[in-house]
């Protein structure tokens, strides 16, 4: 269930909906300005014993799930939810039904399991989008978990008239290219250099439109400084909300959830950061489940 980065999406001239659907959709290896990234370590031994409470974490929906279905509610507008590496769309299901209950429509990638983007993967989830946009007519919100986030990000970049807003939970978009412990396992799965994509590609480019970044200091695979969107004047729509969670139990955890439900609630073309209460109990309860420190 962990991940790496990915190599991206080419920047293509913006073509109408029509003309996507009747070409194959093409996705070749685009070369991004040259970003250094910091130089941040992988998480410590300790931490990466840590993700082990994800049991927890999954067994906790349970008692939430009556202030979770509570959860601010949206348009009903689609959302596509992306799995970590070497995770599937089973890995996502509860998520997906938690979206399908507040009244989205829900998907997986439908792609079976997330081995990086080998041949035919980034073209099927190009097409997948714009089926889904065609179908509903209206903009998609993308959903990423760890390497799926890196995903959602790209596409959103290249077809941003087809997207609504994007979220990602602990995706490694902004550390170095080995600022996991699952780098390893990334270039085993897809056959690729790390190193080579990370430096041909621009990943910690925010796309241009509402990005959501939840991150916690206590991963245990992916270095929370590597899923930081760092604030950019020209792209003022974006934020990092850190959750306390381990990085396998991000996508089930009770309090990304509700920041998810949150974020997906706000009309679009009407963004407004995550943000507490003004004041009382909520507010302090609110302190202790996302503590602002970034």
């Amino acid at each position: 269930m962990h991940h790496d980065m990915a190599r991206p999406f080419p920047q293509q001239p913006e073509q109408p909906p029509q003309q996507l659907a009747r070409k194959k959709p093409r996705i070749a290896p685009r070369p991004g300005p040259a970003r250094p990234a910091s130089d941040v370590a992988p998480p410590a031994v300790w931490l990466l014993a840590l993700e082990l409470r994800a049991f927890w974490e999954f067994g906790s929906l349970l008692p939430a799930w009556p202030l979770l279905v509570n959860a601010p509610r949206g348009d009903g507008h689609s959302v596509i939810v992306f799995p970590g590496l070497s995770a599937n769309d089973v890995s996502t299901v509860p998520l997906r039904h938690y979206l399908l209950a507040l009244g989205y429509r829900s998907r997986g990638w439908e792609q079976g399991f997330n081995f990086g983007p080998r041949a035919g993967v980034l073209d099927e989830v190009k097409s997948q989008l714009v089926r889904t946009f065609e179908a509903t007519g209206r903009k998609v919100s993308l959903i990423g978990w760890s390497l799926g986030g890196v995903y959602a990000r790209e596409l959103a970049k290249e077809m941003p008239h087809m997207v609504r807003g994007v979220i990602t939970l602990g995706t490694p978009f902004a550390g170095s290219h080995k600022s996991t412990n699952a780098w390893r396992i990334y270039e085993l799965a897809s056959g690729r250099k790390i190193e080579r994509e990370a430096e041909n590609y621009d990943l910690p480019g925010a796309p241009p439109l509402p990005t959501t970044s939840l991150y916690s200091r206590s991963d245990g695979v992916v270095a929370w400084q590597a899923s930081l969107q760092v604030p950019d004047a020209s792209q003022p729509h974006t934020e990092n909300i850190e959750v306390r969670a381990s990085h396998i139990g991000l996508v089930f955890n009770p309090s990304a959830w509700w920041a998810i439900a949150d974020r997906l609630a706000q009309p679009d073309g009407d963004w407004k950061p995550f943000s507490a209460p003004a004041a009382g109990l909520k507010a302090r309860l609110h302190g202790v489940v996302y503590p602002d420190r970034d």
